[in-house]
């Protein structure tokens, strides 16, 4: 059983994950000895969307492609030395998926959809006082755990480099909160969320959930056929799809 605990945070720390892998053991393994605990917490932290996510309209306008993944593997991510230094810090996580399907993929995507993608996530948080470090998640979003699915909608972005120095190669990204569903089993909704595996009809009778929010609220417990046709149904909106795709050519590497 997991407890979750939510807590302000930045909405960069997916940031942490970086190009050095450590194992977690390395960073607090728990002692042979010891009793497993019977509850186990999660931290939420809180981030802001990448692009609206939450609608089949907005699947379809800002997505390039819509995929059924699993994940295979995963990889701690070193701290920053001065988290290390100071004896607090996050842990990050590389965990690679296999892209298993494609439901969906917009006409004109620049990208064909991957086979494989290495997706940086949130990993643990670290105290030096603590026995062992905590695992985290992102507020409203699947922790991406080895041994589940997911269907995501995915965007390429073409690298980055601003005017003030700053670059961000180019990548597969995620729109935000609502672009990442438990799919196990091959049900939408039925899976893992914010570190804890629960049902879909459990989801559904969440009293966070609302009924007529999104796709995942409207689809859950459906398979992948019902997010297709919605998908199929869904009208993009192509002004904002052009005016994101300005903004990201202002601060284009071409």
């Amino acid at each position: 059983m997991r407890i979750r605990t939510r807590i302000a945070a930045a909405a960069g720390v997916i940031a942490a994950a970086s190009a050095t892998g450590v194992a977690v053991a390395a960073l607090g393994a728990p002692a042979e000895d010891r009793a497993a605990p019977e509850t186990e917490e999660v931290l939420l932290a809180q981030g802001s969307d990448h692009l609206p996510s939450i609608t089949a309209a907005d699947w379809v306008t800002y997505a390039d492609h819509v995929i059924v993944v699993e994940a295979v593997a995963e990889e701690a991510i070193e701290p920053e030395a001065e988290e290390l230094d100071r004896g607090e810090g996050i842990i990050g996580r590389t965990v690679s998926l296999v892209v298993e399907d494609v439901l969906w993929s917009r006409e004109g995507a620049p990208q064909a959809a991957p086979e494989t993608w290495e997706y940086s996530a949130l990993g643990w948080h670290f105290n030096a006082e603590a026995e062992d470090p905590i695992e985290m998640a992102l507020d409203g979003f699947p922790r991406v755990e080895v041994g589940h699915q997911y269907v995501m909608a995915i965007r390429w972005e073409e690298a980055v480099c601003t005017e003030g120095g700053d670059s961000r190669p180019a990548q597969w990204r995620g729109l935000g909160e609502g672009s990442e569903i438990p799919f196990d089993g091959g049900t939408l909704g039925n899976g893992e969320s914010e570190g804890t595996v629960k049902s879909a009809a459990a989801f559904a009778a969440d009293e966070d959930v609302h009924v007529d929010e999104g796709v995942e609220e409207i689809l859950a417990g459906e398979d992948a056929d019902a997010l297709v046709a919605a998908l199929a149904d869904a009208k993009p909106d192509a002004a904002a799809l052009s005016e994101v795709q300005a903004l990201a050519a202002a601060d284009s590497c071409a």
